[in-house]
């Protein structure tokens, strides 16, 4: 079925809306837009393109999608934004297109669900089932691991990483890299623990979740130095705490401690 779009939408001629796509009352769509099967964009959205969104996602009023970096060093480059399938992304959010500086394109995955007023600055590189509470916030340059939670009010440095399966607290500040699996709160962020009970709801096995358990007390409980701490993580022999291991011996902001 063809593009259902409401009168009052203004939908650019060089906009390419896949089948089934609903475009809601006033909503704006720009030049460079690519909208794919299936999704729903509700009212006063904004679009502006190069965009690129796939199939099946949910966008909400007042949404602001794929506009101009917030750098001071833009000068009209063609960056994009790219989004995958089956996210939901709800009102007054804010999404940024890349910069020539890194990769040229914000880029977010499948199956996330982001909530009001979250902003995801330029060249950001969001992964799979995340979950941002309202009003999380990420800085330029960030990259997100699948299945990581951000608790409302999160406030995110520029270049942090953010490690698969992590969690963080309402109103928690992340000023360096939180690494996988790790919950972390507060401002300055602090750890507290890892995730176990969103590894047992993933399924994760016992024996990965008590070898993750492992890890953090290597990392911040028995003392040791981060390089020794990353040694011994790296002794270990599971596939999920390799995970851990890799995000450690990658270059960062230096881990939240």
């Amino acid at each position: 079925m063809a593009a259902l779009v409401h009168p009052t939408a203004l939908v650019d001629a060089g906009a390419r809306l896949g089948e089934n796509v609903e475009i809601g009352a006033y909503s704006v769509i720009g030049a460079g837009v690519e909208i794919g099967d299936g999704t729903w964009i509700g009212p006063h959205v904004v679009i502006n393109g190069p965009t690129k969104i796939g199939r099946e996602n949910r966008i909400f009023q007042f949404a602001s999608l794929g506009e101009q970096p917030q750098d001071k060093k833009y000068a009209g480059e063609p960056t994009t934004l790219e989004i995958g399938d089956r996210n939901t992304i709800r009102e007054f959010c804010t999404f940024n297109r890349g910069t020539v500086q890194d990769a040229g394109a914000t880029r977010v995955g499948n199956d996330n669900w982001i909530m009001a007023y979250v902003h995801i600055a330029h060249d950001c590189q969001v992964g799979n089932q995340t979950i941002f509470a309202n009003n999380a916030q990420l800085a330029g340059h960030v990259h997100v691991g699948d299945w990581a939670i951000l608790g409302g009010f999160t406030v995110v440095h520029q270049f942090v990483r953010i490690g698969a399966h992590s969690m963080t607290a309402m109103g928690t500040i992340l000023l360096q890299d939180l690494p996988p699996y790790v919950t972390a709160a507060g401002n300055p962020s602090a750890p507290h623990g890892i995730n176990s009970e969103g590894l047992k709801r993933r399924g994760f096995s016992a024996e990965a979740i008590a070898a993750l358990k492992r890890a953090y007390k290597a990392l911040y409980r028995n003392g040791l130095k981060l390089e020794e701490a990353t040694a011994q993580i790296a002794s270990e022999g599971l596939a999920e705490v390799k995970v851990l291991s890799d995000f450690l011996a990658a270059p960062g902001r230096g881990i939240i401690r």
